[in-house]
């Protein structure tokens, strides 16, 4: 075990009555994941593949995957598993855990530090637990539904992640992931509107976009075209930081292919872009 995972074992153990098994577990099996992905971040020879929908994935990407779905079924064997990169696996119990290795391929081979390591757990189709880790930050973010969220990054105590408390979008960090994708679904006048609206737009996207919204560092955060492996660890992340999520139409989902996160306070303001988009 390497000193991340020592130092993360015991912060858990603080926590162990407060969260369940799964969620304890789901964030170790997410570090040990994202730590995995640094051994081959910024190397200068790692192949890049292109998928048939022409997204990149890499020896990284499966690798630690692979690492996940170990983890989860030596210690929850009867779980279903989602991924991205390899076949589902049926499960018994009610509980199938999604997952996104690596969310933001794209930043990790290019040597931007701004991907995460996701973890989504559903029971019974309902999102319960997520989990977002930014390795190469050593930022940590993860929650239970009904049961709060935590934040940390290195080796600072764990707080209590808190959405800001930004009124208006006028005032508002705005940030998205990648412009051509609103073009794929005919929806690029929305992020032109919410652009001009925004105090300040960026393109922090990917899971870390989620998490400096549920940090309090940005106030929107939206993806026009999305996998649930891309949203299952966000809903409960963004829920439990005191925030709202939901699909273009309001719907607190993560399996109709697109999101929306918000501090709460703006997100009426932007349905009323995206409702009929």
């Amino acid at each position: 075990m390497n000193n991340r995972l020592e130092r993360l074992t015991i912060q858990l153990n603080e926590l162990d009555t407060q969260f369940s098994s799964r969620l304890l577990a789901a964030v170790k099996y997410a570090v040990a994941a994202g730590q995995q992905t640094l051994t081959r971040f910024q190397d200068d020879q790692l192949e890049v593949i292109k998928k048939s929908d022409r997204s990149p994935v890499t020896m990284a990407d499966t690798e630690a995957e692979l690492l996940l779905r170990k983890c989860i079924a030596d210690d929850f064997p009867e779980d279903a598993i989602l991924g991205e990169e390899f076949d589902d696996v049926a499960g018994t119990t009610g509980y199938r855990w999604i997952l996104d290795p690596i969310d933001g391929t794209k930043s990790f081979i290019s040597g931007v530090p701004l991907y995460a390591t996701l973890i989504g757990i559903e029971h019974e189709g309902n999102s319960q637990v997520g989990v977002i880790y930014v390795p190469a930050l050593d930022e940590l973010i993860f929650a239970e539904i009904g049961k709060g969220a935590r934040y940390c990054r290195g080796e600072a105590k764990m707080t209590e992640p808190k959405v800001s408390s930004v009124a208006t979008l006028a005032d508002a960090c705005f940030v998205t992931t990648q412009l051509s994708t609103y073009d794929e679904c005919n929806r690029r006048q929305v992020f032109r509107d919410i652009e001009q609206q925004a105090s300040i737009t960026r393109t922090w996207g990917d899971a870390y976009g989620y998490l400096l919204v549920a940090t309090g560092r940005a106030e929107v955060m939206i993806d026009p075209i999305f996998n649930v492996w891309d949203a299952a660890a966000i809903l409960p992340v963004i829920q439990e930081s005191g925030g709202t999520f939901s699909d273009w139409k309001g719907v607190a989902t993560v399996h109709n292919q697109e999101g929306i996160a918000t501090n709460g306070y703006c997100h009426n303001e932007i349905l009323a872009f995206t409702r009929n988009a």
